[in-house]
């Protein structure tokens, strides 16, 4: 699976590439289906970067992949983005 999802994430850096971003592949959990990427560039301060993550990124991987199940951001923490709890 790794392998298939790190071939999806170099077809779709050269658009990101094109909006002075770019795109790491973290990890691939292939238990939970679960993509974990880290996004440079352009995309730290792009307020439509979730959007591109879930309606670009996500999709495409889930399309292309089969088992992928999500496409979540690593931080600048170093953790994946996760709603906050008070």
């Amino acid at each position: 699976m790794r392998t298939q999802v790190e071939k999806v994430v170099n077809a779709i850096r050269p658009a990101i590439q094109a909006d002075e971003g770019d795109i790491e592949l973290i990890e691939v959990d292939e238990a939970t289906g679960v993509v974990t990427v880290e996004l440079f560039g352009a995309c730290v301060t792009c307020p439509a970067s979730t959007q591109t993550l879930k309606a670009g990124i996500e999709r495409i991987m889930k399309d292309r992949v089969a088992g992928v199940t999500e496409v979540v951001e690593k931080n600048a923490l170093g953790m994946s983005e996760s709603p906050v709890m008070l």
